[in-house]
């Protein structure tokens, strides 16, 4: 039932997102890009920014949902009265308003063995962290508390908003390049006056797109695995440098027990470091645990405030 589940929540997020566009181009007007006269640029730059990002910022929208579904997230009552539970509403109201959150974030436990957590949602005001049931039996609430500032640190810093932004402007670029450069390689050898572009433009098409999705991706990766060194840091300037590097640690020693994988890609902001060798690195939207924890180690935050600025 769960994987029907899931199937469904995909397939009803596709659907909205392809409808929402459709919708969108409808009312804006936007006319084919091609037809039998050639490329028309701007129609195509104006469908390239619609579907290249208008996907992204809706599943943005979604992503505390989406990520409840996908994961069976239980919500903590602020009301609540059991011990445990209250403990870990306190650490993250504690963590947020040192972190100047306008609101705050929705609180919630998901049932996994692995010692994971994450933050999404769609602004500061609007989100949602989360911790599974086997990173609280492993750690004890000093390197809970360090995996909390981090998570608490990506909506402070506004990190769910920014990577779908770049998300967005990436799939765009690789749209616009894959269509324009499909034309010019195959035009004259692959027309049809009558019908357009004909089977080869489609194929060179899909052909760069995905090597161009392949290139955008390292950039993606290389900026997500630059904002989690900036979580560390935030977590550490929130929660201790020492509860920080301990959280770390602790993952560190269990990160084999982890199958990343299994873990939406909305929800993957404190994954265990899966330590990709050679050319697989560039692709990885974290960085090793190792190199986290000798930046910690290394840096010192005895001058600086919680917003990163000398004192």
């Amino acid at each position: 039932m769960a994987m029907i589940g899931r199937m469904f929540l995909f397939f009803l997020v596709n659907a909205l997102v392809v409808v929402s566009m459709s919708v969108l181009m409808s009312v804006l007007g936007v006319k084919p890009y091609l037809n039998q006269y050639g490329l028309d640029i701007p129609s195509l730059a104006i469908f390239c920014v619609i579907w290249g990002s208008g996907g992204a910022f809706i599943s943005l929208l979604m992503s505390r949902a989406i990520a409840k579904w996908s994961c069976g997230v239980q919500l903590i009552s602020p009301e609540t009265t059991d011990p445990s539970l209250r403990q870990l509403l306190n650490i993250v109201y504690d963590l947020a308003r040192k972190a100047n959150l306008p609101a705050m974030p929705e609180v919630g436990i998901y049932d996994s063995p692995d010692p994971n957590a994450f933050a999404t949602g769609p602004t500061k005001s609007r989100s949602l962290v989360a911790v599974s049931t086997g990173l609280l039996s492993r750690m004890n609430r000093a390197e809970i508390e360090g995996v909390l500032g981090h998570e608490i640190s990506h909506i402070g810093n506004g990190d769910m908003v920014t990577m779908t932004l770049l998300q967005g402007i990436m799939n765009s670029f690789v749209m616009f390049l894959s269509r324009l450069l499909a034309f010019v390689l195959t035009s004259g050898r692959d027309r049809d006056e009558e019908r357009g572009p004909g089977l080869m433009y489609y194929v060179v098409q899909i052909g760069l797109e995905i090597v161009f999705m392949m290139l955008g991706s390292m950039v993606v990766a290389w900026f997500s695995r630059w904002r989690e060194f900036r979580a560390d840091a935030g977590g550490a300037k929130l929660a201790g440098k020492q509860k920080m590097i301990a959280a770390l640690q602790e993952l560190q020693r269990t990160y084999e027990l982890v199958d990343v994988s299994a873990k939406p890609a909305t929800v993957q902001t404190l994954q265990i470091s899966s330590k990709p060798g050679g050319l697989m690195r560039l692709w990885s939207s974290h960085p090793p645990l190792e190199e986290r924890i000798q930046r910690l180690q290394n840096a010192d935050y005895s001058q600086t405030t919680l917003s990163g600025q000398t004192m």
